[in-house]
């Protein structure tokens, strides 16, 4: 029989994990006051989580912790020991972003489940399998994908968890740099500033295709009308978003999608209809005027977009105080029998035991002081009971109580107290250790460095930096090759197959001992829908007389299928090399430990200062890799399934691969997109180039080995003036290069 689905609640505090337990959740996920991708929520101190641990397994539910940011080289050390109580309680699991993160909390905690957050863009199969090789056992996929693609992943053997409800993200989560370069507040942080939700105009050239609206401000999703569809998927787990949200949200959310859940469960699909009370319930707890059912049957449209409003349109207060007055309490108590015997001269006894014979918890007898006799008062039955009975603070409520007096005795109050105290603690629990919950034990951090002793561990790679270029056009590619610095050309993936014939004449051009290094840029995001170009990209790589050394991977999808092209590769005696792009994002030294697997350098992300960059450089090479800093570009802000172009005009599908529009802020500033219409998703730049050419005391402090020119919208000419140091534009960012991000 196939498991039922469970259904995991948002809590960004306390009272929200007692409204989503009491409203039927069978798992709650919840941030503590480190690490978590909300880090504006209330949040839980290191008690609260430890409690809400104790009262969830108590009931037979789960908890899991959001580990999920991207963590600098000093907090990577600390990580462990945060965890380590949580572990020793019972933690259900850990939802990770940061491949340090993962494989340090693998290594330290080896059987403690780790779930591969949305944040890491899990785009398809190959990824997963990846994942699930790395020590991830559920894989929360990109809120993108078609429920075709999630079975996909499913079909991998592991565990998934869908979101069903609540506030989407424009952009594939884990891939928006906008909050963080426009305002310093980075989402891989936890602290976005959801720019997203602000008014924008489009503009194709001089035409303008949309006026002020809010195109990058997804609907709610809501799919309670779409679960039978969702259920039959196999899915595992169903997720609601909203941890920044009040109790209620939680609550109420939860108590619809328990009612139409059971209501499949019990009458099939066939008897399966949603009320439209209910539906307008959803429509009250804090969703924005409009919803749609997400991703799962659309690849994007206009009609998923919130253009008019993007904020919420309030919420019915009645139904509020309704859902408080019913969940958001403390669950009710389990009721259990007690056995009190009180003879004097021997210790005081108690017994406790579920009040329902049908109940297979054990029995707990335990010893107290022992019963003096009585100088002047003698206990009486009900000064026991009343003692014994008064579990207010426990998760037992005393349905009925025996006392057996023998003897006129005395004890204090504070023994019966103590007594009791001792009784309902294990109690508690052996009802939760019948619930079959596990200590995660930690090995040694001596024995985690003795694993890592045998790493390689390199001064330099080179005396000077190495210059490489990335292209995107064939002008460009003409300019980079016909100034003859570079050690290595990045070329996109899909310039090599639009214009195969013309790239092979460029690059024939030069003998083959001055040539530079080939490597090919594979697409931000891949999806199954990519899988017939990446067979055409191998046929062509095949019959080229010209060799490549290896690709430029974007994603987890990109690097897994980079990994089986090289096992293609080795069996005919060559070999491609990966280099992970910096959206695959190498935050500490541990992280390139994980890109090691299958990769010899590492790129640096956007968000590090140039002291922290610095003190990456050195981890790296410490793990034997090198080192790659982005010093010219136009930096991606976002990566949307969702299209600029036809949500402001339509689709253009038909008349090109590649078109290029632009978004205009409040402000007047201009951010180039580019619209993939072979991949079916956009990019959309920064307004202005990221140049450290201005930074030449942060570039050199961060010593990188090499120093990378990405090309996206410049001319030939212009290449040739930033690779000559003429730098032509008068408007740029050092981005993130003297203050990084919080």
């Amino acid at each position: 029989m196939r498991k039922q689905v469970e259904l995991l609640a948002p809590a960004g505090n306390y009272e929200a994990f007692l409204g989503a337990i009491n409203a039927g959740a069978d798992a709650v996920y919840l941030g503590g006051d480190r690490f978590g991708a909300r880090a504006y929520a209330d949040n839980f101190d290191t008690q609260q989580i430890l409690c809400a641990l104790h009262v969830a397994h108590f009931y037979g539910k789960r908890i899991y912790l959001t580990v999920n940011t991207l963590l600098k080289e000093p907090e990577l050390d600390t990580v462990c020991d945060y965890l380590s109580p949580f572990a020793e309680a019972g933690l259900d699991g850990v939802i990770v972003q940061d491949f340090g993160v993962l494989s340090r909390i693998r290594d330290r905690f080896p059987e403690l489940p780790l779930h591969a957050s949305t944040q890491m863009a899990v785009t398809g199969r190959r990824a997963a399998a990846l994942l699930k090789q790395a020590g991830i056992s559920r894989i929360v996929p990109a809120r993108e994908l078609s429920l075709e693609e999630t079975k996909e992943i499913k079909d991998t053997g592991m565990d998934v968890e869908c979101f069903i409800h609540g506030a989407m993200c424009y952009c594939y989560s884990g891939q928006c740099l906008f909050s963080s370069i426009l305002g310093g507040r980075s989402g891989n942080r936890g602290r976005c500033a959801q720019p997203c939700r602000l008014p924008y105009q489009v503009f194709d050239g001089k035409k303008q295709l949309l006026g002020n609206a809010y195109p990058l401000s997804l609907k709610d999703m809501c799919t309670v009308e779409y679960l039978p569809a969702l259920l039959e998927a196999g899915i595992d787990s169903f997720k609601i978003e909203g941890r920044m949200k009040r109790p209620e949200y939680a609550a109420g959310v939860t108590a619809v999608y328990r009612k139409y859940i059971d209501l499949y469960y019990k009458e099939g699909a066939s008897g399966f209809r949603v009320d439209v009370a209910d539906m307008e319930k959803l429509r009250s707890l804090y969703i924005r005027s409009e919803i749609q059912t997400g991703y799962y049957t659309r690849h994007n449209g206009k009609e998923m977009v919130s253009l008019k409003n993007p904020g919420y349109s309030g919420s019915d207060e009645s139904i509020l105080s309704q859902i408080r007055e019913r969940y958001v309490r403390e669950p009710d108590q389990m009721p259990v029998r007690m056995q009190a015997r009180v003879k004097t001269g021997e210790p005081l006894r108690l017994r406790l035991m579920a009040a329902s014979e049908k109940e297979t918890y054990p029995v707990i007898e335990t010893q107290g002081a022992e019963v003096q006799t009585a100088q002047k008062a003698p206990l009486t039955e009900e000064d026991v009971r009343k003692r014994l009975c008064k579990t207010g603070g426990s998760l037992l409520r005393v349905e009925e109580c025996t006392v057996v007096m023998e003897g006129e005795g005395f004890v204090p109050v504070r023994a019966l107290n103590e007594l009791r105290r001792q009784a309902v603690e294990a109690f508690e629990k052996a009802v939760i250790e019948s619930r079959g919950t596990r200590i995660w034990k930690k090995k040694t951090a001596e024995g985690v460095e003795k694993a890592s002793e045998n790493r390689k561990r390199i001064d330099r790679l080179s005396q000077s930096a190495n210059i490489d270029c990335l292209v995107t056009t064939l002008e460009q590619l003409q300019a980079v090759y016909g100034w003859g610095g570079c050690r290595r050309i990045y070329i996109e993936s899909d310039l090599f197959l639009t214009e195969y014939e013309k790239v092979l004449c460029v690059l024939k051009t030069t003998a083959a001992d001055d040539r530079p290094e080939y490597y090919l840029a594979l697409p931000y995001i891949l999806r199954t829908r990519d899988d017939a170009y990446l067979g055409e990209l191998e046929r062509v790589l095949e019959k080229t007389q010209i060799p490549f050394g290896g690709f430029l991977v974007r994603n987890l999808e990109g690097a897994a299928y980079g990994i089986l092209a090289e096992q293609k590769r080795r069996s005919a005696f060559l070999k491609y090399s990966l280099v992970p792009d910096a959206g695959l994002y190498c935050f500490n030294g541990e992280a390139a430990r994980f890109l090691a697997v299958f990769a010899k350098e590492v790129t640096l992300p956007f968000e590090l200062n140039a002291k922290e960059a610095a003190n990456l450089v050195r981890a790296v090479r410490g793990e034997g890799m090198g080192t790659n800093l982005i010093v010219y570009g136009r930096i991606p802000m976002m990566i949307t399934a969702n299209c600029l172009q036809k949500t402001a005009d339509s689709c253009k599908a038909g008349e090109g691969e590649r078109r290029r529009i632009f978004l205009k802020d409040r402000t007047g500033a201009s951010f180039p997109v580019a619209v993939n219409c072979k991949h079916c998703y956009n990019v959309i730049y920064n307004s202005v180039p990221y140049s450290l050419h201005g930074a030449g005391t942060e570039r050199e402090r961060i010593d990188a080995d090499a120093l990378r020119y990405d090309f996206v919208t410049e001319s030939g000419p212009q290449c040739r003036q930033i690779l000559e140091g003429n730098f032509p534009f008068a408007q740029y960012t050092a981005g993130h290069s003297k203050r990084g991000v919080q």
